[in-house]
């Protein structure tokens, strides 16, 4: 009976005692379950944040990016104009060496070409030539809107007297020899005249060419 006792007393004991670490475990356990969810919840808005900062990064660093970009187009623009200006002074030397060497290369040929034709036709070979030729030599119907005058060799003219409709086109047809440059043959009447067309001075005349 004594031992009864004894089992049941000791029985009673023991319980609370081993209910005690259970009840602190299960409180412990809440309190650390409460901290996680209390973690969780947290982490999300420190995330947020963490990317507003990531995004702001971002947002100024293609503001950067951009406006070195927009940099180097005018920088850009700039040089492809520049290259454009020399260029385009580049060509015009260009052009205006070739215009001068075209010109001297006239220039040349045509003094050539006047020696040789001086050299070929001398001063009176017309004369000869319209001994033999004088059908090439007839007037024919001529008019001008002024009389005719005698000029002489040394006489400056009036433009109205050599003007374009007055030139002799191809000299050599009547054996004359060719004009050199900034002269002209002119018909006046029956009259041919070597004229300076830039001052209208008279170099030449031959009196009665046409008959």
């Amino acid at each position: 009976m004594r031992k009864l006792l004894i089992a049941g007393l000791m029985a009673t004991i023991s319980i609370p005692a081993s209910v005690v670490p259970a009840l602190a475990q299960s409180h412990h356990g809440a309190r650390q379950h409460h901290g996680e969810r209390a973690h969780r919840s947290a982490r999300p808005h420190r995330g947020r944040e963490h990317q507003a900062r990531r995004g702001h990064a971002r947002r100024q660093e293609v503001r950067r990016g951009s406006r070195h970009l927009r940099e180097a187009r005018r920088l850009a623009r700039r040089d492809r104009a520049q290259d454009r200006r020399r260029e385009v002074r580049r060509i015009d030397r260009a052009h205006d060496r070739q215009v001068r060497r075209h010109i001297q290369r006239r220039d040349r040929a045509i003094r050539h070409h006047v020696r040789r034709d001086n050299r070929r036709w001398s001063r009176n070979a017309w004369r000869d030539y319209r001994r033999h030729n004088r059908a090439v030599f007839r007037a024919g119907s001529w008019h001008a809107p002024f009389r005719h005058r005698v000029f002489r060799a040394g006489h400056r003219i009036r433009p109205v007297y050599f003007s374009s409709r007055y030139y002799i086109g191809n000299p050599g047809y009547y054996r004359l020899p060719p004009a050199p440059y900034y002269q002209r043959w002119v018909r006046h009447y029956n009259d041919v005249l070597l004229v300076d067309v830039r001052t209208g001075m008279v170099l030449r005349v031959y009196r009665g060419f046409f008959w």
